[in-house]
């Protein structure tokens, strides 16, 4: 389990990209590069990482589930996810 620091940093980053959204395309759109290096550095969506609903995970993260493969696979045992079976042959 992530420290909840790092996902409530998370959180913050998400609400700061969202906020500036809006004067991003603008200023890009002018192609005002100097006015794009004024805005805070969070402001920016490369700064976002994936992390794990469940457990706060950023390493082997599943885009489709929004998970980490080790919460992945605890839910899929339990038959908590939806469609997803275990394979056999």
């Amino acid at each position: 389990m992530a420290k909840t620091s790092w996902i409530q940093r998370e959180k913050h980053k998400a609400a700061t990209v969202h906020k500036y959204a809006a004067i991003r395309a603008e200023l890009r759109a002018k192609k005002d590069y100097i006015g794009l290096s004024q805005l805070p550095r969070n402001a920016s969506p490369t700064r976002l990482t994936n992390r794990c609903q469940v457990s706060g995970r950023r390493r082997a993260f599943i885009r489709r589930f929004k998970l980490s493969r080790i919460a992945f696979r605890e839910l899929a045992t339990q038959g908590m996810i939806p469609g997803v079976t275990k394979s056999s042959w």
